[in-house]
């Protein structure tokens, strides 16, 4: 029985990947993850906290992947990265961005009483974590490489998203900086803009559920909240090379809700 392919076929073929945020199989990292591998990357995943989950999660992949512990705001993590990718890999041709957290006092309405120590958590962890990601994996990329990024459409206050909205805007500038200073040395930087979806960090987002009923009535091209593939796909393309001059780019995969007028 022949392997399955994505649309578009093996345009990742001989690519290496790090895709970091991997816990659950719903979740935009585990499917990124698995359709580079079917569209011919050797892939490499970390996660944080429950690695006894991501290992077993890593097991469901086309190919079992190496699976990292990688905690964003642990300078001895980030700086034994490259080390430690480099046990299973000889470089990197890519990176994916998909790590975001914010505390629960961040979110959910309590946006006027948020302290700063949240907030600085909520900043480093979901924006400035690209940077120190990004620099972490350089050594790896001395030919250039492709840098994407999972981001949530930070143009406009969605309710209970809060500061972790803040950090979405963040990330979306950090994301234009890091297109400007990289571009010198090949390294493209973009990020992928994608509807809601219902994954266990969505679940934790207080008013989650007002999300659906948007994204019923607005996207012209319908969307499915059980469905991650789609910005997935997005993801894979922006790895690949048929972007060769784009970066500092939000590519939204949302059915086109970011388009649409009340």
């Amino acid at each position: 029985m022949s392997e399955p392919t994505v649309p578009g076929g093996r345009i990742l073929e001989g690519k290496r990947i790090l895709v970091t945020g991997v816990l659950t199989d719903s979740s935009f990292a585990f499917h990124t993850a698995r359709l580079a591998q079917l569209a011919g990357a050797t892939v490499v995943v970390t996660g944080f906290g429950r690695m006894s989950l991501v290992e077993r999660i890593a097991k469901r992949l086309p190919h079992e992947a190496p699976v990292l512990e990688l905690d964003v705001q642990d300078d001895t993590h980030l700086d034994s990265l490259a080390e430690r990718v480099g046990e299973h890999v000889d470089g990197l041709d890519g990176v994916v961005h998909s790590i975001a957290f914010a505390p629960t006092t961040a979110l959910g309405g309590a946006f006027l009483d948020t302290t700063f120590d949240d907030v600085s958590t909520a900043m480093q962890v979901s924006a400035y974590s690209l940077k120190s990601l990004t620099t972490a994996t350089l050594p790896l990329m001395p030919s250039g490489g492709s840098v994407v990024g999972m981001d949530f459409d930070a143009q406009v206050a969605w309710p209970g998203y809060d500061w972790m909205g803040v950090a979405k805007a963040g990330l979306e500038a950090t994301t234009r900086y890091l297109a400007k200073y990289l571009g010198e040395r090949h390294v493209r930087v973009n990020l992928v803009s994608a509807g809601p979806v219902k994954t266990m960090a969505a679940r934790s987002i207080p008013g989650f559920d007002q999300f659906e009923g948007v994204w019923d009535e607005r996207a012209p091209l319908g969307w499915d909240l059980g469905d991650p593939e789609p910005a997935a796909r997005g993801v894979v393309a922006l790895l690949s090379d048929w972007f060769p001059k784009t970066t500092g780019e939000i590519v939204h995969v949302d059915g086109g809700v970011h388009a649409m007028g009340a």
